[in-house]
C-alpha cells in the first residue's frame, strides 16, 4: 500500500513534470566521507518525526532518538494528517533551537492530498511581512505552514531567550521539507537579524517560484536540500509550471558518494537530479524513503 499511494502522489504531477525550462551548465563537487557522515544528525531528526508524538515527547522514539541524546524536546504537535507531526526543541551540542516537520507518508491519504494542491498563490502577509507580490509559493504547502507558524515561532523565541542561544535549526523530508523552507524565510522575518537560520531538507518537493527561490537564497545562506538516487519528488510540481528550487542541492548519487550541485534549479550537471530524474518516469518512488547513508524515512522505519 505504501508504494501505491506513493506511486499514485507521483504520478499526479506527471504530465507538468516533463515541460522545463532551459538548462544552466554548472559545475559539481563531490562530498568527503566526512562531509556526508556530517549530516547524519540532521537524518536522525528528520527521521523522528515520523514516530508516536508521545514518543517525540519523551525522546524514547527508537533508533533516530537514541542517536541524539541530549536532545531536548519541548513542544510536539499535530496528527500526521490534517496537520503534519512537528517538533521543537533545544540541542546542546549544536547550540540550536531545532525545529523539524514530519514528510508525507504514503499511509496518510489526507497528507497526500496536501501535496497535490499546487497553484502557485502569495504568501501570507501576516506570516511573511514585507513580501513583494510577485512572490508566490505552492498553494498547499502555504495553507498548512500556516497551521502550525505562529506556534513554532512563540516556542522558538522562548527557547533562544531562555538558552542564549543563536541557531535555529530547520528540518524536514518530504512534504516535511517544503514545510522547512517555509519556516526558514518565515522564521529570518520574524527573528532578530542576529539569529542565524540553518535548513537540511529530505527529497523536498518544489515549493515556489523564481522569485520565491531567489527570497530563500537571501535570506537563508545556510541552506542545504539532499535529494537521493532517483527520488521524482524533488522534479515536482513541474518547472514548467513555475516552480523554482533554491540553492543547496546535495545529491547522493549512490550509498557512500554525493556531491553538491551549485546555483538554484538549474544546474544540468548529469550527476544533479535534473539530469538524473528529467521526469517521473526514470524515477524510482522507493528512493524517496532512502536510503539516506543508510538510513530510512518513513513511520515504517521509526
Amino acid at each position: 500500500m505504501r508504494v501505491a499511494a506513493a506511486s499514485s502522489f507521483a504520478l499526479a504531477f506527471a504530465a507538468t513534470a516533463l515541460a522545463a525550462p532551459s538548462l544552466v551548465e554548472r559545475s559539481v563537487s563531490a562530498l568527503s566521507a566526512s562531509q556526508l557522515a556530517s549530516f547524519a544528525p540532521f537524518t536522525q531528526f528528520a527521521r523522528a518525526a515520523y514516530c508516536p508524538l508521545e514518543a517525540v515527547k519523551s525522546w524514547k522514539c527508537g533508533s533516530a532518538c537514541d542517536a541524539l541524546p541530549g536532545f531536548q524536546p519541548t513542544l510536539a504537535g499535530g496528527d500526521g494528517a490534517g496537520v503534519q507531526f512537528f517538533y521543537v526543541g533545544f540541542m546542546p551540542s549544536q547550540k540550536s533551537v531545532v525545529v523539524v516537520h514530519q514528510g508525507t507518508d504514503p499511509a496518510k491519504l489526507e497528507a497526500d492530498l496536501t501535496d497535490l494542491k499546487f497553484p502557485l498563490e502569495n504568501p501570507d502577509p501576516k506570516l511573511f511581512p514585507g513580501i513583494p507580490g510577485y512572490v508566490q509559493v505552492h498553494g498547499g504547502f502555504r495553507d498548512e505552514h500556516a497551521k502550525t507558524a505562529t506556534q513554532i515561532l512563540a516556542e522558538t523565541k522562548k527557547l533562544l531567550a531562555a538558552k542564549g542561544a543563536n541557531q535555529v535549526t530547520v528540518i524536514g523530508h518530504s512534504l516535511g521539507g517544503a514545510l522547512a523552507e517555509l519556516d526558514s524565510v518565515f522564521l529570518a522575518l520574524n527573528l532578530p537579524s542576529n539569529i542565524k537560520i540553518k535548513v537540511v531538507t529530505y527529497g523536498k518537493p518544489r515549493v515556489g517560484n523564481t522569485p520565491w527561490a531567489g527570497l530563500v537564497d537571501s535570506k537563508v545562506q545556510d541552506f542545504t536540500r539532499i535529494n537521493n538516487e532517483r527520488d521524482i519528488v524533488p522534479i515536482i510540481p513541474g518547472r514548467g509550471l513555475g516552480f523554482t528550487h533554491p540553492h543547496g542541492e546535495v545529491h547522493i548519487t549512490a550509498p557512500g558518494k554525493a556531491v553538491a550541485c551549485p546555483g538554484d534549479d538549474n544546474a544540468d550537471d548529469s550527476d544533479c537530479t535534473i539530469r538524473t530524474v528529467p521526469n517521473i518516469l526514470v524515477g524510482n518512488v522507493l528512493n524517496h524513503l532512502g536510503p539516506y547513508e543508510g538510513l530510512y524515512m518513513g513511520s515504517t522505519f521509526c
